[in-house]
């Protein structure tokens, strides 16, 4: 058994302040890289593919180092494993800070994710140990504030850094709070001892993990490059993916030293809350990452702007995190979580009816009610799924259960780049048909951009430079639907997924 070191002396909001910070500073330098890319691109001299990696490196450590959390607390403790965790995130932001190459950078951020990836399923274990029966509710509002609240904060900071400082800056804020969490966690944090017969190492499933993951990512990064299954390795790599997470699978079954707690699974509210946290996870980081994306690319607003159209979410995050520990008394759990998806459909629908002229206020306001519905059901799924685990059970459980999201985030973000990119080619199939000469309304526009162009050149330029215009409007005009479609998607599932709560037990 797992035997803890009390602090008795130790206020129970000092420990939560202590294993917070570095995970929602953790969230916030994920969620502000991705509006920084752009800049550290141009920064390196990278193309958009090759500045991909420096998220996915981000990822694939990130997801790693989160499925063996548990095992790694067991090993070394608690307290030693999480200080040795925040040094190593605190050393890739050093890095990152100082990077002179894309190559550098990309190292920096994989040291951040393989610090980084174990903190959230720690502060939900340490939270969740610590907190009172009758205070579970307000442990995961706490947990709820430093994960998904710094997550959307992110692309607003990383604006603002991006646009007034640069975003070096996103890394360096990184180094004092690695410093500060340090000395918190040696004087507040409980420490466990390790437990006997968890020294066997599981080389076979951490190998077969590590290839699984590679290769999804590798197969997620590329499949839209190379036109997915129509290439032939993207096809063998799939394949052999799919071999290995069989492999994984069977194996940490079956094998009794195993480091995955796959069996956790047969405990019906931990497999559904999974599930349903994954899919939230899914909607919300989908429109984190093609709303900045729609409001820079399609609208032309800049980094710090289209950050600040998140800025309402955290408003109404925050209020909701206020009153969702007293909602949680008052009513079922299941209950709310299906209210909360109701909530993500209708904000992500009401981004289905953006146009080139959408106001920022409203951009701003499906934003206020998304925050609604990610408290609604983030916080009360995370308290029925792992609330029905057993104590020494909840570090295995938080580790798998958050492992799952990320990875259903990584899979997310590919798909939803995919839709946006077919879908806007579908749209310019459609939308051609339109530039006709057969066409009366595109001859009348027509004629009136050669009028304009007309002055600055001659006739020949004049109809060139029109006809560019034309096709240019055409592909925003299409860019713009794939988007729309892409959002309708994602709030069917939101829709879909409402009653699915009612399937776990009440708490």
């Amino acid at each position: 058994m797992c035997n803890v070191q009390s602090k008795k002396n130790i206020p129970i909001w000092l420990i939560a302040i202590s294993i917070l910070l570095p995970t929602s500073f953790s969230a916030l330098a994920t969620t502000a890289t991705n509006v920084a890319i752009p800049h550290i691109s141009g920064y390196f001299a990278a193309t958009a593919d090759e500045a991909k990696w420096i998220v996915t490196s981000y990822m694939v450590a990130n997801a790693y180092m989160i499925m063996l959390s548990g095992w790694l607390e067991h090993l070394l403790g608690r307290k030693q494993f999480m200080k040795i965790c925040i040094l190593i995130f605190t050393l890739g932001a050093f890095i990152c800070t100082i990077s002179s190459s894309l190559n550098m950078m990309v190292l920096g951020r994989l040291i951040q994710g393989i610090g980084g990836g174990p903190m959230t399923p720690m502060a939900q274990t340490v939270l969740l140990s610590v907190f009172p029966d009758n205070k579970k509710g307000l442990a995961m509002s706490l947990f709820g504030f430093a994960v998904m609240v710094c997550a959307i904060l992110g692309p607003s900071f990383g604006g603002f850094l991006v646009d007034n400082l640069n975003w070096h800056y996103i890394y360096s804020v990184n180094i004092p709070i690695g410093i500060l969490s340090y000395i918190l966690i040696s004087h507040n944090i409980a420490d466990t001892h390790p437990q006997e017969g968890k020294h066997n190492v599981d080389f076979v499933g951490m190998t077969a993990l590590f290839l699984w993951l590679i290769s999804m990512q590798i197969v997620l990064d590329k499949g839209q490059q190379y036109n997915w299954f129509d290439c032939g390795w993207i096809c063998w790599l799939s394949g052999f993916s799919l071999v290995v997470l069989s492999f994984l699978i069977v194996w940490e079954i079956e094998n009794k030293n195993s480091f995955m707690k796959i069996r956790l699974f047969k405990d019906k509210n931990f497999l559904i809350g999974t599930i349903i946290s994954t899919a939230v996870s899914m909607v919300v980081f989908t429109t984190m990452y093609l709303a900045p994306q729609f409001l820079q690319n399609v609208l032309g607003y800049t980094a710090l702007l289209s950050g600040f159209t998140m800025a309402p979410r955290v408003i109404s995050c925050l209020i909701m995190l206020a009153i969702i520990p007293y909602l949680m008394k008052l009513y079922d759990s299941r209950l709310l979580i299906s209210i909360g998806f109701l909530f993500l459909g209708l904000a992500t629908f009401m981004y289905t009816n953006v146009n080139f002229s959408v106001s920022f206020l409203y951009v701003s306001i499906p934003n206020i009610i998304l925050g609604v519905g990610v408290i609604l059901t983030f916080i009360p799924i995370s308290a029925l799924a792992l609330g029905t685990l057993q104590k020494e059970q909840l570090a295995d459980g938080a580790s798998l259960h958050n492992f799952c999201k990320t990875i259903g985030v990584a899979i997310v973000v590919s798909i939803s780049s995919t839709l946006v990119a077919r879908h806007s080619q579908m749209h310019q199939n459609y939308l051609v048909d339109n530039l006709s000469n057969f066409n009366i309304v595109f001859q009348n526009k027509m004629a009136q951009w050669i009028n304009i162009f007309i002055n600055q050149a001659s006739n020949a330029f004049a109809i060139n430079k029109a006809n560019a215009y034309a096709y240019k409007q055409m592909i925003v005009q299409s860019t713009l639907f794939a988007y729309v479609d892409t959002f309708a998607i994602v709030a069917a599932l939101a829709f879909i997924l409402i009653p699915i709560a009612f399937f776990m037990k009440k708490s």
